[in-house]
């Protein structure tokens, strides 16, 4: 049996025995081949997350192109808010409806819409491509087919469709151009607060809701907001042509039902988007082609949208919405 040096030969100095020194070697090797062990799992874990992590993306992505069997109708959704960063963004629906020009075996695409409106530039975006994929592929019918509201930004979309389709009950129209706010200088005044604007430039402080409106940044506001309301009905105009009414209210920003909506030449006929596709277009199988956002997409956004709101510039008004 092995016994421990001495006080005094630890003292002395002695040199550990031969025995001692294997031990420790053992020791150390046995250290370090579990270290190996360590690293080599921790390796594993590493590769074995980011295979799966790209296996997730891979079928995300994939799962963006539709497969299809035979001769069918395309179907892009247009639903909710059209606006940069909303519901509806123009490059996804522009996504989706080059997809589905572009697909073997269509024979029609339908775009369903279920929007109150948005953005003039959003809207103008989707319009615009439209008319570019009707005459590229003129042999593929486009309708537009309304589920409960096609106002404004939803009607600037669907004026460019070949045929537009309605419920009866649907709402439609609301061709006019909006700016809002509110006023707070009474309110202001009520409670003794003083308003303290400094700005770089004569007009930056234009429409400010704690300042008193003033003519020259209401006139502004109009003239803008009659631009793009003339810009509007030049797109319905050149979408619907001779089938429009004479009504004066047609470009006024009243709405209708679908039914009334018929009357006036703002829309074709009644019917569902089964209905056109196997009615009209004469492919009953749907195809969705409706673009949704991948993980990295969403990523990248929401990444996007964060340095956005740190470098905006503050602007005192709402941008004019067709709404």
């Amino acid at each position: 049996m092995m016994t421990e040096p001495s006080t005094t030969e630890s003292q002395k100095g002695i040199a550990p025995t031969t025995t001692e020194n294997s031990l420790l070697r053992e020791y150390l090797w046995e250290n370090l081949k579990e270290r190996k062990r360590s690293r080599r799992w921790n390796i594993f874990f590493k590769a074995f997350f980011a295979a799966y992590f790209l296996f997730l993306l891979f079928v995300l992505m994939d799962s963006e192109v539709p497969t299809t069997n035979g001769e069918h109708t395309a179907l892009v959704d247009v639903e909710g808010v059209i606006a940069a960063g909303g519901d509806i963004e123009a490059d996804d629906v522009v996504t989706g409806l080059r997809s589905a020009f572009e697909a073997e075996d269509v024979k029609g695409v339908i775009v369903r819409i279920n929007s109150p409106g948005g953005s003039p530039v959003q809207a103008g975006y989707i319009n615009s491509e439209m008319r570019r994929l009707r005459e590229k592929y003129p042999d593929i019918p486009l309708h537009a087919v309304v589920s409960d509201i096609c106002a404004s930004g939803g009607y600037y979309v669907a004026a460019a469709a070949d045929k537009i389709f309605v419920n009866k009950a649907s709402i439609v129209g609301s061709i006019g151009v909006l700016m809002e706010g509110f006023g707070f200088v009474d309110a202001m005044k009520k409670l003794g607060i003083e308003r303290r604007l400094i700005t770089a430039g004569k007009h930056k402080g234009i429409l400010d809701p704690f300042s008193p409106l003033d003519s020259a940044g209401k006139n502004h506001a109009t003239s803008i907001l009659n631009q793009v309301h003339t810009q509007f009905i030049d797109i319905v105009k050149q979408g619907r042509g001779d089938r429009l009414s004479d009504d004066p209210d047609l470009f006024s920003g009243l709405f209708w039902t679908g039914e009334e909506a018929k009357k006036l030449g703002l829309v074709d006929e009644f019917g569902s988007t089964g209905y056109v596709a196997r009615e009209i277009i004469g492919a009953e199988k749907i195809v969705d082609y409706t673009h949704e956002e991948s993980l990295l997409d969403r990523f990248a956004k929401q990444v996007g949208i964060g340095l956005a709101k740190t470098l905006q510039l503050n602007t005192s008004f709402s941008l004019p919405g067709l709404r």
